[in-house]
């Protein structure tokens, strides 16, 4: 029984894949196109393109990491993106002003984003708690004055003028994040890889992970327990928000060397998290593939471009057709995780 259930929370997500291998098997053009696709995702000239589905990988799956904890929690902060958006602007001002060699720029640049992350977080928490704004609307409202606020920081004050670009001032080449040879992806994966196993082992192996748990699953028999739910709250919040916080850093170091106005915005890494996460049933472990498979939709939708002269638009599509579907799992997932929350 218990089995069945665990195999209940990710079938969808098995489903879908099921669905793409049989349709291969079929038909000779989805066979075709899925040899594209799949050439464009991980193939390419010394698996140059597995690299960069690798590089945007990271960046869906670290969002999705921080929307899995605070939805574990029964928490539906979607304010990822606002969160997002100042850790990767902080990030860029520290490592294009702070004059000091990588090894204190880094950590200080790092450190710097993951509180803009969680202040920005908590901000929504204490909106829900003392001005009675919910959490779900409070969190999703505040994305829009935190990438005005970066737009306009890039846009006037801290804008590289030569460039001509509302961009921020390039970071000294030795503070960027090394990058594996004649690829795309930087070392910032590895940070991402840490995010994943502490994130499962706290979640599964720790008190506050139980504790975290249980809130979600049932406020009031957490508050009967006499957990401290308070303060589990804006841990929670200042949690999620932090790891966005790292994922704006990777952003910036590893990737684009600089915050450009809606870099992290464009690309829907914060949405695309919390569909992974849906996708995946809410479990931790399933997270990293889901957040991989999104990856790979998207750059591989340029093999298909090449080959078929396929839109690369049609991945939206799909994605689009499983957002759809996802929301009605979220819809159970969140249910089920509130139910008598009152």
């Amino acid at each position: 029984m218990v089995t069945s259930n665990r195999f209940r929370q990710f079938w969808p997500f098995l489903a879908l894949l099921a669905l793409f291998a049989v349709s291969a098997v079929l038909f000779p053009a989805v066979r075709d196109n899925a040899a594209s696709f799949l050439e464009g995702a991980f193939g390419g000239r010394r698996n140059f393109n597995f690299y960069s589905t690798l590089s945007r990988a990271s960046l869906i799956i670290g969002m999705a990491m921080s929307v899995l904890v605070s939805f574990r929690a029964g928490l539906i902060n979607i304010g990822g993106e606002g969160q997002l958006v100042l850790g990767g602007l902080t990030a860029a001002l520290v490592g294009a002003y702070l004059d000091a060699p990588p090894l204190v720029v880094w950590p200080v640049a790092l450190f710097a984003a993951m509180l803009a992350g969680s202040l920005w977080a908590m901000l929504a928490g204490w909106f829900d708690r003392i001005a009675g704004v919910p959490l779900v609307v409070g969190s999703l409202l505040l994305n829009y004055p935190a990438v005005l606020f970066a737009s306009y920081m890039v846009s006037h004050p801290f804008r590289d003028i030569a460039s001509g670009i509302t961009q921020s001032h390039r970071i000294a080449r030795e503070l960027r994040l090394p990058r594996f040879e004649a690829t795309l992806l930087d070392y910032g994966i590895y940070l991402i890889v840490l995010v994943i196993v502490l994130v499962i082992f706290f979640e599964r192996r720790s008190v506050f992970g139980y504790r975290l748990r249980m809130q979600g699953f049932s406020l009031p028999f957490a508050r009967s327990s006499g957990f401290p739910v308070g303060r589990i709250y804006f841990q929670t919040l200042a949690i999620s928000g932090a790891i966005a916080g790292v994922v704006g850093f990777i952003a910036v170091f590893g990737i684009n060397h600089r915050y450009v106005d809606g870099m992290l915005v464009l690309p829907l890494y914060s949405w695309t998290g919390v569909i992974a996460v849906l996708l995946a049933g809410m479990v931790s472990w399933l997270v990293p593939l889901t957040g991989l498979f999104f990856a790979a939709l998207g750059t591989g939708a340029v093999g298909i471009e090449r080959a078929a002269d396929i839109p690369r638009e049609a991945a939206q599509i799909i994605q689009a057709l499983i957002i759809l579907f996802a929301a009605g799992i979220g819809h159970g997932l969140i249910s089920r995780n509130t139910k008598g929350d009152g």
